[in-house]
């Protein structure tokens, strides 16, 4: 789950990470009042679930409270896109007015989950406020790295290491060490699988301070913490992820025309590839679980008959928790509830599969079965492009 920078700086300040002050706004009177209390320049930024907002428009300075109110007026409302936004871009409902800063210098940080070490790792660079990626590709060695210690976590040397490795000194150097140790401790409290810093930047009256703020939180830890999955921003979503993730579905929005219904990621991953790989684009990525209900399955069935881009559905289905009779029973029920219209391709393996094939062969429902896994694809390709399988 991801929450907005606003959101992500009062978290900071919670665990003694020091931030710009600030506060949000959703009308132009709004941002002028906050700019009239911080006294002196102050930037708008919109918030949005996306990087890349000052190329896009959607960061600016003003000189006083009507500059800033002025500012707002332009964001506010505005369809902000960059390149991690749909085409359509996201609409602006919200700024961040905060006090400007004379900024000296510009780092990054990060903390995220190495998996290949199985444990956490912090990363700081001197090239902040660039792409990181773009950093990481070219001058690797410009990146710092410490992993963390499983049960000790990040040690006071690792933190004074890597304040040392962004050139800090004096009394920077004591800012920017407990400032990764405060950041640390908030990545863990709080179950994030990301917080980056980009830029933490050294002012010049000696200040360190993190400017912006990025902070993510796995999914699966959010029943511990209620107050994060309270900052959740629908808006900020694609309206079929939030239907989705009301019925425990893990669906995301693609760009292709075969809908893909599959039970198990794994599988899912895999079924997306052989559609590519039968000259096709899959419309999503819909894992329906392994215990998956009746009910599941006819609300996956919704999701996917409510994008307009699905020409096809092939639903791939291993059984194993979910038996094939089960699945074939919420098929059935879907189909006929909802009317659907849409070319089903149905392959599926495994418990009771002979019983699920007979239940949909007796349905009388017009259903395109598949040998396997490489027919399937085939024949959901072929029929969303209009030809016969």
């Amino acid at each position: 789950m991801k929450i907005h920078e606003y959101q992500a700086k009062a978290l900071l300040r919670e665990f003694g990470v020091a931030v710009p002050k600030g506060d949000v706004a959703d009308t132009p009177a709004q941002a002028r009042a906050i700019a009239q209390r911080l006294s002196g320049k102050v930037v708008v930024k919109a918030q949005v679930h996306a990087g890349g907002r000052g190329k896009a428009g959607g960061i600016k300075l003003a000189d006083d409270p009507a500059a800033a109110e002025q500012a707002a007026g332009q964001i506010l409302g505005m369809m902000l896109k960059t390149p991690q936004t749909p085409p359509e871009g996201i609409k602006v409902r919200k700024v961040l007015v905060e006090e400007a800063s004379a900024i000296d210098r510009e780092l990054y940080l990060s903390i995220t989950l190495d998996r290949a070490r199985a444990t956490h790792v912090v990363m700081a660079s001197q090239a902040g406020g660039m792409e990181i990626e773009e950093v990481a590709a070219k001058t690797p060695d410009k990146i710092l790295r410490e992993w963390a210690h499983p049960a000790l976590g990040v040690q006071d040397f690792q933190a004074r290491r890597l304040a040392f490795g962004l050139g800090l000194a004096g009394e920077q150097f004591k800012q920017g060490a407990a400032l990764i140790r405060n950041l640390f401790a908030l990545y863990l409290a709080k179950d994030c699988s990301l917080v980056e810093i980009n830029p933490l930047v050294v002012t010049r009256d000696g200040r360190v301070f993190a400017l912006d703020a990025k902070l993510n939180f796995d999914d699966n830890a959010l029943y511990r913490h209620k107050e994060i999955a309270e900052l959740r921003d629908t808006n900020e979503e694609t309206p079929l992820d939030v239907e989705a993730s009301k019925y425990g579905l893990n669906y995301i929005k693609l760009d292709g025309d075969v809908g893909c219904m599959v039970n198990g990621a794994g599988l899912a991953m895999a079924t997306m590839d052989i559609i590519q790989q039968a000259g096709g684009e899959p419309a999503n990525f819909l894992d329906v679980g392994g215990g998956a209900s009746p009910e599941q399955v006819e609300n996956a069935f919704r999701i996917l008959s409510s994008d307009p881009s699905v020409k096809a559905i092939f639903i791939n289905v291993f059984g194993g928790i979910l038996r094939v009779d089960r699945l074939a029973e919420g098929v059935i029920g879907a189909v006929k509830k909802l009317g659907l219209k849409l070319p089903v391709v149905l392959r599926a393996e495994g418990t009771n599969v002979e019983q699920g094939k007979k239940m949909l062969a007796d349905s009388g429902l017009a259903l395109t079965m598949a040998d396997d896994m490489a027919d399937g694809a085939t024949k959901a390709v072929a029929l969303a492009k209009g030809q016969k399988p």
